[in-house]
C-alpha cells in the first residue's frame, strides 16, 4: 500500500522525522485502550497544520491509503486500532490553545491539547469547560469530540456535544471546511458541527475546535450516601431529580468495585454496602448548601445507612479521586480488564446493577459496576485473562446480554464509549436496519472512498439478539 514514493511525498509535507515506518512506531500505534484488539498500520504521521493534513488526505485519496486519526489511545472500543493497515495520523503535535475569548466566553484550540491540561488553563482565567472524562489527564480534546465524551459532571452540565460550538475538519479529499462559530445561535443548514462531534474519524479530520466556557462555580459540597440495599440507592437518585435538584456529580458504586477501589485508594469506604453515591453540588453558596441539606433528607428518607459530607475540598477530592480511579484499581485484579459501557433511564439503574449480576453468576465471570447514576450511564467492567479463551467467551457473552438488557430497560448499547469496532455488531439492535442505511449514506457523502478509520461503527454482521429469560 505505501511505497518509497508515496513515503517520499509524506515526508515533504511533516519533516523526515514526522513520518515514520519503523517497527517500534508501527507497534506503538498499533492498540488503543481496547484489550485484545491489535492490527498494524503501514505508517505513523504527525501533522502539526491545517494545511499539512490537507496534503496529507489529498495523498491518502489518490492511493486509497486509510487514515485513522489519533489522539492518546485511551479509546475503549477499538475506534483508533488500525485494523485494516493504513496510516495513523497523531494530533499531538497540534496542541495550541489559539484563544481564549473573554468577550464572548469561548476558548479556539486545537485537536492534541491535554483535556485536563485544557480545564487547569481555563480554570486560572477564572472560567470552567465541564466536560471530565476519567481519562481527562491524558486524553485529548479532538478524542473526546471524537466520541462526544462524558464524564462525572454530564448531568448537570452535559456533554462534549454541548460545549462545541464549531470546528474546521479537512474532508478525504483535502478540502477545509468550517462549521458553526462563536455563536449562540446558527441554523443556516444542517448542523454538521453536530455531525461531526461522535463520528468517530469516520468523516472528517478535525484541526480546530472553537468551545464554550461557561463561569465557573462559586462553591463546591460534596457528599458521600451509603446502602445496604441497591434500591435505596436507586431510588435516591430518583428522588433527587423528582426534587428538581440537578447535581453536579452523582455517581454510583456497587460493592464489587468499592471493595477494589478501597483496597486501591485507602480512603476507608464500607466494604458492607450494596453500594454508595458519591454527590456533589456546586454554584451559589446558598444554593450548595441548601440542596446539599436537602440532598441529605432524601437519602435518609431512602434509608442511606450512613451519610458523610466532605469537611473540605481535600476530603471531596479523596472522594472523587477514588470513583475516578475505579478503572484502574479494577485493572490491578487479573491481566485483562473490559471496560463497558451502557445507559439506562436514571429509573432502571438498580434494575440494571442487578441484571448485570445475575448475568455475571450466570456465565461465572467477574463483573463490577459503577458508573454515573444521574444520567443513567453504567460502566460494568469485566476482569479477566484473555489467554483464557473459554473465560474471555464467557465475557463476551454476558456483554451482549447485559447489551440486550440495557436496550430492553429503554437504554443504549453505549453512552458516551462510541461503537468503533467493539459495539458495531450490536448498532442495528438500537438504531434498526433504517437507521444503519441512513448513517452509511452520511458516510459515503463525507468519505466515498472509504477511507477514513475503515473498519469502526458499520459491522459485517449484526449480532443475533440474546433470548433472556427472566423469572
Amino acid at each position: 500500500m505505501l511505497n518509497e514514493a508515496i513515503g517520499k511525498q509524506l515526508r515533504e509535507i511533516v519533516g523526515d522525522k514526522y513520518f515514520r515506518t519503523d517497527q517500534e512506531a508501527l507497534v506503538a500505534h498499533s492498540y488503543d485502550g481496547t484489550p485484545m484488539l491489535q492490527g498494524l498500520p503501514d505508517g505513523v504521521i504527525y501533522p502539526e497544520t491545517t494545511e499539512q493534513v490537507c496534503a496529507i488526505m489529498k495523498i491518502a485519496s489518490n492511493h486509497l491509503i486509510p487514515i485513522i486519526t489519533r489522539g492518546s489511545g485511551t479509546n475503549l472500543c477499538g475506534g483508533t486500532t488500525p485494523s485494516q493497515g493504513g496510516i495513523v495520523m497523531v494530533m499531538h503535535r497540534m496542541n495550541k490553545i489559539i484563544e481564549v475569548d473573554m468577550e464572548n466566553l469561548t476558548a479556539t484550540v486545537q485537536p492534541g491539547i491535554i483535556t485536563g491540561q485544557f480545564i487547569t488553563h481555563v480554570e486560572a482565567m477564572g472560567l470552567f469547560y465541564p466536560p471530565d472524562p476519567s481519562s481527562m489527564k491524558i486524553s485529548t480534546i479532538g478524542g473526546n469530540i471524537a466520541e462526544c465524551s462524558g464524564g462525572l459532571r454530564g448531568l448537570k452540565y452535559g456533554t462534549t456535544k454541548d460545549y462545541v460550538l464549531g470546528l474546521t475538519a479537512v474532508l478525504p479529499n483535502g478540502s477545509v471546511i468550517h462549521t458553526g462559530g462563536k455563536l449562540t445561535k446558527d441554523v443556516a443548514g444542517y448542523d454538521l458541527t453536530k455531525l461531526l462531534v461522535g463520528s468517530e474519524g469516520t468523516l472528517a479530520v478535525i484541526t480546530e475546535a472553537i468551545l464554550k466556557l461557561i463561569p465557573q462555580p462559586k462553591t463546591k459540597k460534596t457528599m458521600i450516601a451509603m446502602y445496604k440495599d441497591i434500591y435505596g440507592a436507586a431510588r435516591t437518585v430518583s428522588s433527587i431529580i423528582k426534587q428538581q435538584i440537578i447535581p453536579a456529580t452523582l455517581e454510583i458504586l456497587d460493592n464489587t468495585t468499592i471493595r477494589v477501589v478501597d483496597d486501591f485508594a485507602k480512603i476507608g469506604l464500607p466494604l458492607d454496602m450494596a453500594a454508595i453515591l458519591i454527590i456533589e453540588q456546586d454554584g451559589e453558596p446558598e444554593m450548595v448548601e441548601r440542596d446539599i441539606e436537602q440532598i441529605f433528607d432524601i437519602c435518609k428518607v431512602e434509608q442511606a445507612d450512613r451519610i458523610e459530607i466532605a469537611a473540605n475540598r481535600e476530603e471531596a477530592e479523596k472522594l472523587l479521586t477514588a470513583r475516578r480511579s475505579a478503572f484502574t484499581a479494577l485493572a490491578r485484579l487479573r491481566p485483562t480488564t473490559i471496560l463497558e459501557d451502557a445507559t439506562v433511564p436514571r429509573s432502571k439503574i438498580a434494575d440494571m446493577v442487578l441484571r448485570t449480576n445475575a448475568i455475571a453468576q450466570k456465565y461465572n465471570v467477574n463483573i463490577a459496576t459503577f458508573g454515573h447514576a444521574g444520567d443513567g450511564n453504567l460502566h460494568p467492567t469485566a476482569t479477566t485473562d484473555a489467554r483464557d479463551h473459554e473465560e474471555v467467551q464467557r465475557v463476551e457473552q454476558a456483554f451482549s446480554e447485559i447489551f440486550e438488557a440495557a436496550i430492553e430497560l429503554g437504554g443504549t448499547i453505549t453512552g458516551e464509549h462510541g461503537v468503533g469496532i467493539v459495539k458495531a455488531p450490536y448498532l442495528e439492535w438500537k438504531i434498526g436496519t433504517a437507521g444503519i442505511e441512513v448513517m452509511k449514506g452520511i458516510k459515503v457523502a463525507f468519505d466515498p472512498l472509504g477511507i477514513l478509520n475503515p473498519g469502526k461503527v458499520f459491522a459485517k454482521e449484526t449480532k443475533k439478539r440474546v433470548v433472556v429469560q427472566h423469572g
